[in-house]
Order: C-alpha cells, then sequence, then structure tokens
C-alpha cells in the first residue's frame, strides 16, 4: 500500500519560506498524481496545488500562484512544495495526497484521492 509522510513544516515569519517533502513508500510514484492540501482551523481541506505523473503539469490555487512551486523526483519517490514570500493566511496543516493519475479528474477535489499523509504544520507568524 502507498504511504506518504509530510515534513519540513514549522514556525516562519511572513515573507519567509519554507519547503515541505513528501516522501512515499509502497510503490513507485511514476503513474500518481500528487497534490498538497491544507486545512486551516474551522475551515475546509482545501486544494493547494498538483503535480502530473509525468511532469508536464502542474496546477495552482489562485491564493498561491506565483509563490509556491511543486516538483517531484520520481528516482527519490517524493515531492516538494516550495513555498515563498508567505503570509499568516498559509497558516494550515498541510497534507500530501497521493491518486493514480488517470483516475483523478478535479485535482483539487479531496475526494479524488484515495492515499494521504498525516500532514505537517506550517505556522507564519511574526
Amino acid at each position: 500500500q502507498l504511504q506518504l509522510v509530510e515534513s519540513g513544516g514549522g514556525l516562519v515569519q511572513p515573507g519567509g519560506s519554507l519547503r515541505l517533502s513528501c516522501a512515499a513508500s509502497g510503490f513507485p510514484l511514476d503513474y500518481y498524481a500528487i497534490a498538497w492540501f491544507r486545512q486551516a482551523p474551522g475551515k475546509e481541506r482545501e486544494g493547494v496545488s498538483c503535480i502530473s505523473s509525468s511532469d508536464a503539469n502542474t496546477y495552482y490555487d489562485d491564493s498561491v500562484k506565483g509563490r509556491f512551486t511543486i516538483s517531484r523526483d520520481n528516482a527519490k519517490r517524493t515531492v516538494f512544495l516550495q513555498m515563498n514570500s508567505l503570509k499568516p493566511e498559509d497558516t494550515a496543516v498541510y497534507y500530501c495526497a497521493a491518486e493514480l493519475a488517470s483516475r483523478v479528474q478535479a485535482w483539487y477535489a479531496k475526494y479524488e484521492y484515495d492515499y494521504w499523509g498525516q500532514g505537517t504544520q506550517v505556522t507564519v507568524s511574526s
């Protein structure tokens, strides 16, 4: 079974940067689309970004376009989310999720993904 483990969260000041990692085990990542979601207290889990299996396509929520960059290293079975120019409203628990790319129709919908990590906390505060 595919297992995902996030890391790289922490406390950062506004304007700072963090790089999240999502490490996979159990299956090669080559055929999976990988997405990052986040959930702030009292809010729904929302899609942040997604990268297709072929690496040809990346997707971003409007709120993070130009600030976040998603990338993957299939050989290392790891997906990264580089987050720059962080804002207090980026504070949330960040989750990575995986699903066979051929099955994903709406990358931003959490119901599309069967595999989830446990989450990593990102706090942006001065």
